[in-house]
């Protein structure tokens, strides 16, 4: 398979290079010159495209929950929202704490056009007691290991954890909050909560947490990527370690950047998420946190549900937003913020760089429309799941093309 791609303005090193006519060789992109043959041309006048992107926090419910997505939906739901890459959430049943599960995980994704990492639960059943077997399944190719979407709030616990991870240069994953902090909240706790009648989640379950689990890294060595950032606090103890050269990175939601907790006045269960919309202020903290390099990916937090647990009375729908089929869209709204340039470093070279797997040659493209619009339908979405505010909607920008490993998604028309 050879393709070239005519008039193609990638988005690499934080800006837009001029157009280019580019080669695909089956293998990798690069410049085209007067030997290139291909099989195929495409016209990418008006057309983005960057390396093929990556997301450091998606959701899935095979095993166990297959009737919200099945790893097969969500490879197609990746590659129709622009991701070659993803790093698997282990909160699955069972839990992805052996090396079974991650052999299965292994046998299920091999053919699908996405590449997966999987992050294995470092706790037994994600329960925050027992250790799980974090050599054994090291030994079985995983790096990135975590709770998923549960904190690891025992400080005992996440010394040796870290200590572990020593062993093989391992990464910890963790969405550090305090849940005792957080029981029973609903939505973000400030005015509007107040307003509303609803228990809140305090910004200091998060900045508790996050100071905690710092000072415990300063002390046992290690690596923590601290997840889905909300406050502006969080921020700032973020940018405060790295200055202080501690290994840390963080990553923030990207629905995080498009909503506050303003927008919950009509009790939209769609728009529950964790952590849960926080205030104007801790959104633009949010923003400059990605300008500076305080945060170094934007995720697509991608929580999968059902139709039931969400269409029900707000305080007892679950928690969760699927995070990728309007991802595009997020981008275009925030672009007049952050710049094409931005955006796009934080979703391929940042993560990336949080995993230590640098792409040495370009193998992977997502090409797209920043102009064009999409229905977001269930015609349109692979995804299992349309738990999203978004949902039957005209969202702008389309993704046309992907390209990863041989293989090829491209958009309907």
């Amino acid at each position: 398979m050879a393709i070239l791609l005519k008039s193609l303005q990638l988005i690499h090193d934080n800006k837009i290079q001029d157009a280019q006519d580019y080669f695909y060789d089956g293998q990798h992109i690069s410049v085209a010159d007067a030997e290139s043959r291909a099989s195929e041309v495409i016209d990418c006048s008006g057309l983005l495209g960057s390396s093929g992107w990556m997301d450091l926090r998606c959701g899935v419910g095979e095993p166990g929950l297959e009737h919200q997505e099945t790893l097969e939906s969500l490879g197609a739901a990746l590659s129709q929202a622009g991701f070659t890459e993803a790093v698997l959430l282990p909160n699955t049943h069972p839990v992805v704490q052996s090396k079974s599960e991650v052999e299965f995980i292994k046998n299920k994704v091999r053919s699908l056009l996405p590449d997966f990492h999987i992050q294995a639960a470092v706790t037994k059943s994600c329960e925050g007691e027992d250790l799980t077997e974090i050599l054994d399944i090291n030994h079985h190719g995983v790096t990135v290991f975590g709770d998923g979407v549960i904190p690891l709030s025992n400080s005992d616990r996440m010394m040796k954890v870290l200590q572990y991870l020593q062993k093989f240069d391992g990464i910890l994953f963790d969405h550090s909050y305090d849940p005792l902090l957080s029981i029973f909240g609903q939505i973000h706790e400030g005015y509007t909560s107040t307003l509303l009648g609803m228990k809140g989640i305090p910004s200091l379950a998060e900045e508790v947490a996050i100071q905690k689990n710092i000072d415990i890294l300063r002390y046992a060595g290690g690596r923590i990527h601290f997840q889905a950032l909300s406050t502006a606090k969080g921020v700032d103890l973020i940018r405060k370690a790295k200055a202080e050269g501690l290994n840390v990175t963080a990553d923030v939601s990207i629905y995080q950047l498009l909503f506050t907790d303003e927008d919950l006045h009509d009790f939209d269960s769609q728009l529950k998420v964790l952590p849960p919309f926080r205030s104007a202020a801790d959104q633009e903290a949010l923003l400059e946190g990605l300008r500076d390099g305080t945060i170094d990916a934007l995720i697509s937090n991608h929580q999968p549900k059902d139709y039931d647990s969400k269409h029900m009375e707000f305080d007892l729908a679950d928690f969760g937003m699927n995070g990728l089929g309007a991802f595009l869209h997020g981008l275009t709204i925030l672009e007049p913020k952050l710049g094409w340039g931005l955006l796009i470093d934080k979703i391929t070279t940042g993560p990336r760089r949080v995993l230590n797997v640098p792409q040495e040659k370009m193998s992977s493209l997502t090409l797209f429309d920043p102009k064009g619009t999409q229905d977001f339908n269930h015609s349109f979405n692979a995804s299992l799941s349309s738990n999203s505010p978004y949902f039957n909607t005209l969202l702008q920008g389309r993704i046309k093309m992907v390209i990863n490993k041989d293989q090829i998604y491209r958009s309907h028309e």
